[in-house]
């Protein structure tokens, strides 16, 4: 068994794995219905309240790694029957409440939704609170508690609620607001949240091009790969990516470097401008603050940028986008990025095509990894996308341009960074926006997601064999 956050993150992978060995195998409409029985075989295995209830959640997962439901345009889905073990949220009077006679939390309440007991405790009518919170501010014993599900905590974006009119009150998602961060997914202790998964859409490729050699399948990977599968070296998770039947791979920090320096251009032109590499900071400026709109950077995310050099230098090519972000797979279906990216997966998927394959990365030779520069690399955490722009505007002789970056770490940042901008309080003229805490380092779909070192990622990017932006672009241009 592989080393992972919890027994949910577990449990994810096995589906996957299972689903994945199946459709190498083109066996996978035949034995779907048997998957359930595989990964939960008996009751020692389960951790509800039956073994039946359980093989019925699994199918649900096993549907949400083939794909998931096609009429719902999000990524990310709620497993209704797996929802139920979370008590609702609200504001709840604790034991702390003394009863007193000043009875502030009653005349603040808009709604009249508190009451008392005979000793002049505190009760909160749930049909009425609207959850405003006035009565928890004015309560001298701080007796009273917002008390909120995983996810809901989770969701800094408030797309995350519960269906009132189901039974077992099930978390639902507000399409309208949700920007497929994957924050909700790894907080569910239940794994009731998932991401869809495009691994049977990865697998097809592949054997397509095995099969008619009419084309190649490029494996595009995000620099967060260096910190990910710590049981193997990095040279070795490369070699097993080709023996599963990938042409080449390439570094997704390549098109960081394209991206950084034209990126610096754009903000020299216009004077302000807002990052365009994190899809889900995207998402989030056109749902929630569109007005900010025209301010995001035109560029493409360094995976479409480089995916889109690469299909223009090879016709045959096919682009697989592996990586840490869910929010990702959305963007691979965005019209200005889905001509280059075929298909998309996480690292999470990744380790379970490995093992569905029976690939031991430990086994394996060293392939090598250089494609991009230290500037392209540290687009992985916080703050290296400003550091890649400062160095552009260097390397391109910019001397009259003085840039003022505020580089946001997680969705809460870059609200109030959009929000002064859209107001003109804001004193930076360029925000790079990180949806996850961390930046890529903090993706929901890690592999594992305690490492969130910034030390190692310049580590990393210290290792690369370009040491500016201008020369690993400059290898491009003479290819």
């Amino acid at each position: 068994m592989r080393k992972f956050d919890t027994k949910v993150q577990h449990l994810k992978y096995k589906v996957l794995r299972t689903v994945a060995a199946f459709a190498w195998d083109d066996k996978l409409n035949d034995n779907v219905l048997d998957i359930p029985d595989i990964i939960v075989p008996g009751k020692e295995s389960t951790m509800r309240c039956c073994v039946y209830k359980e093989r019925a959640i699994v199918k649900e997962r096993v549907k949400l790694a083939m794909g998931g439901n096609k009429s719902n345009p999000n990524i990310i889905e709620v497993i209704d029957i797996a929802c139920d073990e979370c008590p609702m949220s609200g504001y709840e009077v604790t034991a702390s409440c003394r009863g007193c006679l000043a009875h502030r939390c009653e005349d603040v309440c808009p709604k009249n939704a508190i009451t008392y007991d005979a000793n002049h405790v505190a009760h909160i009518d749930k049909s009425k609170c609207v959850n405003c919170g006035q009565c928890a501010k004015v309560c001298p014993y701080s007796a009273i508690i917002n008390h909120q599900r995983p996810c809901e905590a989770a969701c800094k974006v408030g797309a995350i609620s519960a269906k009132n009119n189901d039974e077992n009150h099930p978390a639902k998602i507000d399409n309208s607001k949700c920007i497929e961060c994957g924050a909700c997914v790894y907080q569910c202790p239940w794994g009731a949240i998932t991401d869809k998964s495009f691994i049977l859409d990865t697998i097809d490729i592949i054997k397509k091009s095995e099969n008619n050699k009419k084309y190649k399948v490029y494996a595009v990977v995000a620099p967060t790969i260096s910190s990910q599968f710590r049981y193997a070296k990095l040279g070795q998770v490369v070699s097993g990516i080709k023996q599963m039947g990938f042409y080449t791979v390439v570094e997704a920090a390549l098109g960081a470097d394209m991206v950084a320096f034209d990126e610096a251009k754009e903000l020299v032109e216009k004077g302000f401008l807002t990052s365009s590499c994190c899809p889900a900071f995207v998402s989030y400026i056109e749902k929630h603050i569109p007005q900010m709109k025209e301010n995001v950077s035109h560029n493409l995310s360094p995976a479409a940028a480089i995916a889109r050099y690469i299909k223009k230098t090879d016709k045959n090519a096919k682009i697989v986008f592996i990586g840490p972000c869910t929010a990702k797979k959305q963007e691979a279906l965005r019209e200005d990025a889905k001509p280059y990216l075929d298909s998309v997966i996480t690292f999470e998927e990744l380790q379970a095509l490995f093992d569905s394959k029976n690939i031991d990365l430990t086994t394996l030779g060293m392939d090598y990894l250089d494609n991009a520069s230290y500037y392209g690399r540290i687009f992985a955490r916080c703050g290296g996308l400003s550091d890649a722009v400062a160095e552009a505007l260097k390397e391109q002789g910019v001397d009259d341009f003085d840039l003022k970056a505020v580089a946001c770490d997680g969705i809460a940042e870059c609200k109030v960074a959009l929000l002064k901008a859209s107001k003109g309080k804001l004193q930076e003229n360029f925000i790079e926006g990180m949806a996850c805490e961390g930046g890529c380092i903090g993706g929901a779909g890690c592999l594992t997601h305690g490492n969130r070192n910034k030390s190692e990622v310049d580590k990393y990017g210290q290792e690369a064999k370009e040491k500016t932006i201008t020369d690993a672009i400059s290898v491009l241009n003479m290819r």
